[in-house]
């Protein structure tokens, strides 16, 4: 596996530390974080960690996109999580004194800092707003996947396909036109979000896009028209 490469970001200056559980922290607590991280750059589809792996430390995404996927017995990945900068990532296994259930992979060119274990254990005793912020984060994520479950066992491929595209924006927004959503994904991987298989996915994108519901420009896809397509998940808005 390749190595990734080292960088460093001081904890204070840090442009997504407000949108992170850390956003908490005085300036003596960042700088004294600062101490016990190391942060490393990592190419599009390299590991940051695999299931069953021992963790060492908290992952903060500082910049990039993530998924988080779990191998199934069929062999086929199942997308259960994306993740965005700002954003903890192995901390469930972390807390829990557990290898990893679950696959980290970058879906793009990313900066990662990881935070020593035992620092980190030692901030949430040390500071019930971090801790409550960790917990908030664990409760919202596990909302999200409550959600998915119930999505993939309830609703048609086509509600599901629809419900993804909506996730999507509202994980990653759009791009400058206000349309396109910002991230770049394989239909392959979009498929095992949506758990469908890769021809299902490549038809049902086919079909929105002659719908005229989104448009299509090889891996990028743009909303075209959102109400339609929040009718198709059959959510509301």
């Amino acid at each position: 596996m390749k190595k990734p490469a080292q960088f460093e970001t001081g904890c204070l200056h840090c442009k997504v530390r407000m949108h992170s559980v850390f956003n908490v922290l005085e300036v003596d607590q960042l700088n004294e974080m600062f101490m016990y991280k190391s942060c490393s750059t990592y190419k599009k589809g390299q590991y940051i960690f695999a299931e069953n792996g021992l963790p060492a430390g908290l992952f903060c995404i500082n910049n990039g996109k993530i998924k988080i996927s779990k191998t199934g017995f069929d062999g086929k990945e199942q997308i259960i999580r994306l993740a965005k900068s700002g954003d903890i990532v192995g901390y469930r296994a972390l807390i829990a004194n557990e290898r990893y259930a679950s696959s980290a992979v970058t879906l793009e060119d990313a900066s990662i800092c990881i935070i020593d274990k035992a620092y980190f254990f030692k901030s949430l005793e040390t500071n019930p707003k971090l801790l409550f912020e960790v917990v908030k984060k664990m409760s919202r994520d596990l909302k999200e996947a409550e959600d998915h479950i119930v999505s993939l066992s309830q609703k048609n491929v086509r509600e599901r396909m629809a419900e993804a595209l909506l996730f999507l924006k509202a994980t990653y927004g759009y791009e400058e036109d206000n349309k396109t959503i910002n991230v770049s994904l394989t239909r392959e991987e979009i498929a095992d979000y949506v758990g469908t298989s890769t021809e299902s996915c490549i038809r049902l994108l086919s079909e929105f896009n002659q719908d005229k519901m989104i448009a299509l420009k090889g891996k990028k896809i743009s909303i075209i028209n959102l109400p339609i397509l929040i009718q198709t998940a059959n959510i509301e808005d």
